[in-house]
């Protein structure tokens, strides 16, 4: 922390001090507060934003007037189930779209920008399995980790086709479009940002910005799609604020590409690396699955 601090400490006399992260919590005679260095975000700003949206699920900002330092008050978090808690979560996040979108007018080049952005990061990735499929076919004995690559090669590969073919469908919708959806979307969302008290809370929005809401549910489903039943979730999302076509297909383009797989000097590492972005190419696929039979049956 810097020397503000110790401003603080005069001010609010704390007894005791716990890192965690990237803040501090102080505990006082007067209750407990948790001190942070400020960012790029005003704060401040931010939630008499939120607050003039009707959108309250904020932890309340204590003081703000220093030059590096803001405090905030100390929320205690109820202990309850991950997915109630993610549940939870997607209805505020919901919440915050419904009250925050509106529509601005954008030129051809911010969508031509999403398609070219997205396209290269599929054809490096197309590439770079292909390069990694040549390279372990090759091999005389495979180790455990490459061995998973050539038996599920065809898993990811439809994973990049899909992908790409989806995106062309999203600009096909697009290219002619004048107009892009935005809201505040907080950017970073994990079960662990949310507070469970007399309300839920939600903190860290330090990376919050006006933007597609699409990319809250991108961050939250590649933070946690492991542990979270995500088919429920974006249901629950849908009903309460539901996507557009383009917004739909362009979720489910992001989503559908699969993370780099890497290879480490541990054979188990490597194989552990393997396992989980197959993991995420397999769920995927599941959460995807019903919306492509129901556009499927319409057409």
């Amino acid at each position: 922390m810097s020397k503000t601090l110790e401003i603080i400490k005069k001010a609010y006399k704390p007894y005791r001090y716990t890192y965690i992260n990237n803040a501090t919590l102080i505990d006082t005679s007067q209750g407990k507060y948790v001190v942070k260095n400020k960012g790029k975000q005003n704060i401040k700003k931010l939630y008499e934003y939120l607050h003039s949206r009707n959108f309250i699920n904020f932890a309340p900002l204590v003081e703000n007037n220093r030059d590096d330092l803001e405090i905030f008050k100390y929320i205690e978090d109820i202990k309850i189930s991950n997915d109630q808690r993610a549940f939870d979560l997607i209805d505020i996040v919901s919440s915050l779209h419904n009250k925050t979108s509106y529509f601005k007018d954008v030129s051809n080049d911010t969508y031509q920008s999403i398609y070219d952005n997205i396209l290269n990061n599929i054809n490096y990735l197309d590439n770079y399995y292909d390069k990694l499929y040549d390279d372990i076919f090759n091999e005389v004995f495979m180790a455990p980790s490459h061995y998973l690559i050539i038996r599920n090669y065809t898993y990811l590969k439809n994973a990049l086709n899909y992908s790409k073919t989806t995106l062309d469908e999203w600009w096909d919708i697009v290219s002619n479009e004048d107009k892009q959806r935005v809201s505040l979307i907080h950017n970073n969302l994990k079960t662990e940002h949310l507070l469970e008290n007399e309300m839920p809370y939600l903190i860290s929005w330090e990376q919050s910005k006006i933007d597609s809401p699409v990319l809250d549910l991108i961050k939250f489903y590649q933070n946690e799609y492991f542990d979270l039943n995500f088919e429920e979730l974006l249901k629950r999302y849908l009903q309460k604020y539901p996507l557009s076509k383009n917004e739909l297909k362009l979720f489910f383009t992001v989503i559908s590409i699969p993370p780099k797989i890497e290879f480490e000097s541990s054979e188990i590492k490597s194989c552990q690396n393997v396992r989980e972005g197959l993991d995420y190419v397999f769920k995927t696929e599941k959460l995807i699955r019903p919306y492509n039979s129901e556009e499927e049956k319409k057409q």
